[in-house]
């Protein structure tokens, strides 16, 4: 499938991208090539292949591997403060924009 110029610019204007006529040509033949990958990928024949749940299963069987959850940052709110224009109890006080 090869797409026109006509189509690039209407796709374009439905994806609310500004595309200059002569961007036109190169992002048609990027848009093709992802077209053409598409293609190739859907001409597979996947029947029998189950389908994966996250695409670690086959690897990591018990799931994906975490780090510790420890502190590794000192709790510098007091220092981050000091700097606002306006804090009490912890929090920031802004100004109120809805009434």
């Amino acid at each position: 499938m090869s797409l026109s110029d006509d189509q690039v610019r209407r796709i374009a204007r439905l994806a609310r991208i500004d595309v200059r006529a002569d961007e036109v040509p190169a992002v048609g033949s990027r848009l093709n090539r992802v077209l053409g990958l598409i293609e190739q990928m859907s001409a597979v024949d996947t029947s029998g292949i189950e389908p994966m749940a996250h695409p670690l299963d086959a690897q990591l069987p018990q799931g994906q591997r975490l780090r510790e959850d420890k502190v590794t940052e000192e709790n510098a709110r007091e220092r981050h403060q000091s700097i606002a224009p306006q804090a009490a109890d912890g929090l920031y006080l802004v100004p109120k924009v809805i009434e």
